[in-house]
Formats: C-alpha cells, sequence, structure tokens
C-alpha cells in the first residue's frame, strides 16, 4: 500500500526586494497586495475602535449620570440649613440681655 502521511505544503518565503532585483511589475504588484491587507486590516480595526470608543464614553456618561443622581440625593446641606434656621429662631442661648 503506498504511504498516506500528507505531505509538507510549500510555504511561501520572505524576500527581501532590495536584495533580489525585482522588476517593477513585480514591485508594483506587491505594493498592491500590501495596500489591500492594509484596507482589510484597517476596516476590522475602524469597527473595533468604534465598539470600544462607544463603550468607554457610555462609561464615561454612567458614572457622570450616577455622580448627579447620589448627590441630589444628599440631604446633608439640606440639614445644615435647617438647624442654622432653628438656632437662630430660638435666639442666643447665652444669659447676657
Amino acid at each position: 500500500m503506498a504511504d498516506k502521511t500528507p505531505k509538507e505544503a510549500p510555504f511561501a518565503t520572505r524576500i527581501d526586494p532590495a536584495k533580489e532585483g525585482l522588476s517593477p511589475e513585480q514591485m508594483h504588484f506587491i505594493r498592491q497586495v500590501e495596500r489591500e491587507q492594509w484596507k482589510k486590516k484597517t476596516h476590522m480595526l475602524r469597527g473595533r475602535n468604534a465598539a470600544t470608543g462607544l463603550a468607554i464614553g457610555a462609561l464615561v456618561l454612567g458614572i457622570y449620570g450616577y455622580t448627579f443622581y447620589s448627590v441630589s440625593q444628599e440631604k446633608i446641606m439640606d440639614e445644615m440649613d435647617e438647624e442654622a434656621r432653628r438656632a437662630r429662631s430660638q435666639g442666643p442661648n447665652s444669659g447676657a440681655k
């Protein structure tokens, strides 16, 4: 029986265009392929960046809104003002009149 082990597929090897002496047509093709690869990558990154920006913006707005909500719940200043009014209305506590 024949040996059915898979053979290794040939892979593209990296070349240095400056050392290889490629023709202008080959250099043009390389630049074209690189440009298309960049377009694909930037399209994916743009979507990812937009999603990240929206998530960070939502977080900031949530913190901002919660801060306003919690500050509006605080009655400390109202209580202090009420105490000051009561103290003024009762008059001075000293015996000097």
